[in-house]
């Protein structure tokens, strides 16, 4: 994994001790609420329902175990002893106090960590598939373009203003793990007809209130030429987008505005103007950025030992758990392990200082000290020794870390919802536990198969409800909740937003309202066939009828 230069350490440094002096005068008095909010969001701090919330960056989602256990510590010492891992491969911490806040991000910065960018009209973390670099079906590791994009898009002195938040996600793979469709911009790896690497530049995605599948910009963009495409592209929106309405201040509105023809015609326009260069230091740059993402030495392991202990044959949740929370991986004899955050009754992606430490000890025994942080709140050891996973399941179980439910109908998808937010204008979280707990006996689940369930507590899609084959948006009528349903949506490469299936639900209605979902699933599905294949195969009427039957 990427290790801080002397640069970025300096950097980061700098900007706690800067935000330490911003702090102390907002304590002080000589900065209002509203002085401080532009300071404070540069630094990820939050204003929320009851507290402060800081967020923290983790980008691309890679972890090391010594910066886990750091987090594990910073619950414990500022926080109420949990962090929350989020939908963009983040950490929130939902309580610190505004004095500890510079002490945390000292705490922070002594392991190559910050909350810098997590906030304001920037360009975001960046994010990227959680199995990168381990996957069977890549093309590319996706990590060291994500570094890239990191390290050029830090402080940018054009970009910090944006008309809005930006956010890039970057894949390697045919199989789309980073949800590319869904960002403003989103990047695919991809190999050309005469066999060379560079990219797709996909434009114009989103969810929030608007939600749209992004559009190819650029089929094929050579290697070189990213960082001076993407600052044209990003040129035009900084020049056009709009700043007058925050809601229409996406790109994607631009786009749609605009068309995609026009706003390509811009982009290239922009390109061609600036200053070229042959690629030669970006290229180098890449190449030099490569090195820290080489593949770890991995044992090699025979026949005899290859495909695991005899001993977890006969277990039934073992096998379950190996059958849904284990990955292909590049390297023959190993796996990568989803490790669920999603115990039947918890928080959705809630982990305690407790498990953290768990996680850092199973990374260092088990993974070459590396975890990654996915796009469903969940965790990723990457480097399991395929003969080692029964050991490793005894352990997480052991934690109450080993549920075998990764991609299935409790592996819920939640934002904090009215619990913590703001902007929230219904839960989210008792939602979720309330599925989970209907649907907590293990057959069902298996029996069911491949479900997303997704839970927003407001429009803002911080759930990613737009996208879940099963999607919940809670909202607020005459002082009440009530859950507006989606039914088909898809994050993947076959990109799809669901559709509202009618009206909402009552908080007491909504788990009733799923199961006669799921139960029109198994009535009309085929053989084998997963949730999503149905609802494309029938359509939506079936769905629709059995939720809104009335007694006659």
């Amino acid at each position: 994994m990427y290790r801080y230069d002397e640069f970025d350490d300096k950097f980061v440094r700098e900007r706690v001790a800067q935000f330490r002096g911003q702090v102390q005068r907002r304590l002080d008095g000589l900065l209002t609420e509203e002085e401080f909010k532009p300071l404070r969001l540069m630094n990820g701090l939050y204003l929320q329902l009851h507290a402060y919330m800081i967020r923290v960056a983790i980008p691309y989602g890679v972890l090391s175990a010594r910066q886990m256990r750091a987090l594990a510590n910073i619950a414990d010492r500022f926080d109420r002893g949990y962090g929350h891992f989020t939908t963009r491969q983040n950490i929130q911490f939902n309580w610190p106090k505004l004095v500890d806040v510079p002490d945390l991000l000292d705490a922070l910065a002594d392991v190559e960590m910050h909350a810098i960018q997590t906030s304001g009209n920037c360009i975001r973390n960046i994010t990227s598939d959680p199995l990168a670099g381990v996957a069977a079906d890549e093309i590319e590791d996706p990590r060291p373009t994500a570094e890239l994009l990191r390290q050029w898009s830090s402080l940018h002195p054009e970009f910090s203003y944006l008309p809005r938040k930006f956010k890039i996600a970057v894949t390697g793979s045919s199989t789309d793990r980073a949800a590319v469709y869904f960002h403003d911009v989103g990047l695919r790896i991809v190999r050309s007809d005469s066999g060379t690497v560079g990219y797709q530049v996909i434009v114009g995605g989103g969810q929030g209130r608007t939600p749209v599948i992004g559009v190819i910009l650029r089929e094929f963009l050579p290697k070189g030429e990213l960082l001076g495409y993407l600052e044209a592209l990003m040129r035009v929106y900084n020049l056009h987008g709009r700043r007058d309405n925050k809601y229409k201040a996406r790109i994607k509105i631009l786009v749609k505005a605009l068309g995609v023809d026009a706003f390509r015609s811009q982009v290239d326009a922009a390109y061609a103007a600036a200053p070229r260069h042959s690629g030669e230091f970006e290229r180098a740059e890449l190449a030099r950025i490569t090195t820290h993402f080489e593949m770890p030495k991995l044992s090699v392991f025979d026949d005899e030992h290859r495909a695991g202990p005899a001993t977890g044959v006969l277990d039934v949740r073992f096998q379950r758990w190996s059958n849904h929370n284990t990955s292909a991986h590049k390297v023959d004899g190993y796996c990568a392990v989803t490790v669920t955050l999603k115990r039947i009754g918890g928080e959705p992606g809630d982990a305690s200082s407790s498990a953290m430490r768990t996680l850092a000890t199973m990374a260092d025994e088990y993974s070459q000290s590396e975890l990654r942080v996915t796009h469903e709140q969940n965790i990723v050891l990457p480097y399991v020794a395929e003969c080692r996973l029964y050991a490793l399941w005894r352990e997480l179980q052991s934690a109450g870390l080993g549920d075998g439910n990764h991609g299935l109908i409790t592996d819920i998808i939640a934002c904090p919802g009215l619990d913590y937010c703001a902007l929230a204008t219904a839960r989210a979280i008792p939602v979720a536990q309330a599925i989970a707990t209907r649907f907590a006996e293990p057959q069902e689940q298996e029996d069911i198969g491949s479900l997303s369930v997704k839970i927003s507590g407001c429009i803002n899609a911080c759930g990613h409800h737009h996208v879940g084959h099963i999607g919940i948006l809670g909202l607020e009528k005459a002082g009440q909740e009530y859950y507006q349903i989606t039914l088909g949506g898809d994050a993947t490469e076959t990109a799809a937003i669901g559709e509202r299936a009618g009206p909402g639900f009552s908080a007491t209605e909504i788990v009733p309202a799923i199961e006669r979902v799921v139960g029109q699933y198994r009535q009309q599905r085929n053989r084998d066939e997963s949730f999503l294949e149905t609802y494309r195969r029938v359509g939506i009427k079936p769905f629709k009828e059995s939720l809104y039957a009335t007694d006659t």
